[in-house]
């Protein structure tokens, strides 16, 4: 795979009305973009440091995996995923998997921001949760 830069952190929160505070404060910038993408049953809030991005995940649904995460965790939020830009999402699925790498997402699907999105599962990435994202509007 040939990733470009890290797209994106994705960190699981209880609640974004409570972690955009703290994070502005932290990173000294303020939230961008609020979203929510229904089809993964998730909230996202969006900070800009450079090139990199930090997304805040809130859950919508007990049947979310941002909710099962932080279930997991003793009902805290933490690092959930790294993401990285790539080229041609789905040559790098395919690569991916002849390297064997087992995929969450054997095609790509739309994520927040409008970018083309796809998991690689953490039990193939040294316990690491990876995304994938391509922006097919550049």
């Amino acid at each position: 795979m040939n990733p470009t830069h890290i797209e994106h952190i994705g960190i699981a929160v209880t609640s974004l009305e409570e972690s955009i505070p703290f994070f502005e404060q932290l990173l000294g910038t303020k939230c961008y973009n609020i979203e929510e993408v229904v089809d993964q049953k998730v909230k996202t809030a969006f900070f800009k440091i450079g090139q990199t991005k930090i997304e805040l995940l809130e859950p919508t649904s007990p049947e979310s995996t941002i909710a099962s995460f932080i279930e997991k965790n003793n009902g805290k939020g933490g690092m959930h995923h790294i993401a990285f830009a790539v080229e041609n999402i789905e040559g790098q699925l395919a690569e991916a998997e002849a390297a064997g790498i087992r995929l969450i997402d054997k095609a790509p699907r739309g994520g927040a921001e409008g970018l083309s999105i796809a998991f690689l599962h953490p039990k193939s990435t040294c316990g690491v949760l990876t995304e994938l994202c391509e922006d097919k509007n550049k």
